[in-house]
């Protein structure tokens, strides 16, 4: 749960298109976080779902989420067949699992989360800003 309200309060400094790279481990809680983004933006949390098999869930709110996971692609390459510019470059939040898959396409200023675990019950969660 603290890490959906971290996510709650990391939206309030979101603008329409910003992107947002979410590292960690699976099970680190990245999906938790952007449950708490959703939140904020009048999306109901248990709407949130991770994309790993689908690749990219939309959501609507008071602005639109672009949640995309990268686990599967196999080469940066991989990601102009499911449309990431289209999701980066519009006027939604996108907010990418696994970033690392697809790094050279991505803009300077995007901003990072890194989420790790602590223990069972607790995550770190640090917060930059890639310019």
């Amino acid at each position: 749960m603290r890490t959906i309200l971290a996510g709650e309060r990391f939206a309030a400094r979101l603008q329409p298109g910003d992107i947002v790279l979410l590292k960690g481990e699976l099970g680190s809680g990245k999906t938790h976080f952007v449950k708490g983004i959703a939140r904020f933006f009048d999306i109901a949390p248990e709407e949130v779902q991770s994309p790993t098999f689908s690749l990219i869930h939309e959501y609507v709110g008071s602005v639109r989420l672009y949640h995309i996971d990268c686990y599967r692609l196999n080469k940066p390459e991989d990601a102009y067949e499911i449309g990431l510019e289209d999701y980066i470059y519009s006027d939604g939040i996108s907010l990418i699992e696994w970033p690392e898959k697809v790094e050279p396409l991505l803009p300077d200023n995007c901003q990072i989360v890194e989420i790790s675990h602590i223990s069972k019950e607790q995550r770190k969660i640090i917060i930059h800003h890639q310019v």
